[in-house]
């Protein structure tokens, strides 16, 4: 099984680390590559997804990605900056699922910025198209107007493909779960959305046992923090869902608790934490590499088909958490205050 290793920028090369030790600890027959990518293939090469790099990912089984980002490299030429690596990877290796969970251990129920009767339990998934909406679409730009002004203009665009793929995606999810799958989407305001809702009703005909509903955009953002375990499985474009995810991080207490997984059709993907490079902690010994270990647990059981090794991995996150092992980002007080090499320590004691 070969795994692309992709470090990044900021805390990337730090959380990357304690993932792959823990992943070494397993005991499995893994080949593990590194290559750069963000800031540092800029660096390396002047492009921010390397030749080299995008080779790499292309022969792997899966890749796991750190983080890309720095003040350093913000003046740079937008298809020079480090995020561009990330979408081009996106794009070459059609990762059009983005699987993000938002669960709430016990332990850290009062760490979230929510009383802990709303989120204590909470275990949810969002599910977000990748590749098409208003990130992609054409055209786009900056243009100056008769009158001397600038105007700038992206277009949202949605194939029925695109949206009949990534609903068959969410309906198996929930599946697999509670059996529950909203649909998020604006189609009060915008055609590309009625299309959305449209394909997604259509898809559901194939799956009389999950329960769909549908939910304004606006609406959805107010009951994650509202009511949240109303939730089983959101399915939602590539802009909704950026927004989405990351308000429904903050449920869990820290956004250094969250992995995520980009997908493709036959479930090769890559796999990073959702939080960024936090430029200004790196170095620093204090990020959460949980995020990180999580996300190679969910590559374990995605891309290499090793359910029981990411059933270990998972258990042993749960068993420093119990321990009161914390970071900073998570800490409360009687835990025990641990850096990033402690914790990843620790979740390595703890698989035995």
């Amino acid at each position: 099984m070969k795994i692309a290793v992709l470090p990044g920028d900021g805390i990337g090369a730090e959380i990357i680390a304690q993932a792959l030790n823990v992943l070494k600890r397993l005991d499995l027959s893994l080949e593990l590559e590194e290559a750069p990518v963000g800031g540092a293939g800029y660096d390396a090469s002047g492009d921010p997804l390397p030749e080299a790099t995008l080779r790499l990912a292309k022969e792997a089984d899966a890749i796991l990605f750190g983080a890309v980002g720095g003040w350093q490299y913000d003046q740079l030429p937008r298809a020079k900056r480090p995020e561009q690596a990330i979408l081009g990877l996106r794009k070459h290796l059609g990762l059009f699922a983005n699987l993000r969970p938002a669960q709430v251990y016990a332990e850290l129920a009062s760490a979230s910025a929510l009383k802990p009767e709303v989120v204590a339990g909470l275990d949810i998934l969002i599910i977000r198209e990748l590749t098409g909406d208003i990130y992609f679409g054409q055209p786009r730009g900056i243009q100056k107007l008769a009158d001397g002004q600038r105007e700038g203009f992206d277009t949202m665009r949605y194939s029925e493909g695109e949206i009949r793929r990534i609903a068959h995606v969410g309906f198996q999810a929930a599946l697999k779960r509670g059996r529950k799958l909203c649909s998020v989407d604006k189609a009060n305001v915008l055609e590309t959305s009625q299309l959305w809702r449209d394909v997604v009703i259509e898809v559901g005909k194939e799956y009389p046992d999950v329960e769909l509903s549908h939910m304004y955009v606006d609406n959805c953002a107010m009951q994650l923090v509202r009511t949240p375990k109303q939730f089983d499985v959101i399915v939602t474009g590539n802009m909704f869902g950026d927004i989405l995810s990351d308000e429904a991080s903050m449920l869990t207490g820290s956004i250094g608790m969250l992995p995520s997984a980009s997908l493709d059709a036959n479930n090769k993907g890559l796999y990073e934490p959702i939080h960024g490079s936090a430029p200004d902690i790196a170095g620093k010994d204090v990020a959460n590499p949980l995020a990180t270990i999580l996300s190679a647990a969910m590559m374990l059981r995605y891309s290499l088909h090793q359910a029981g090794a990411a059933d270990r991995v998972e258990a042993a996150v749960k068993r420093v958490l119990k321990d009161g092992y914390r970071t900073a980002d998570i800490f409360e007080a009687g835990a025990k205050k641990v850096g990033t090499k402690e914790m990843g320590a620790a979740v390595v004691a703890a698989l035995g």
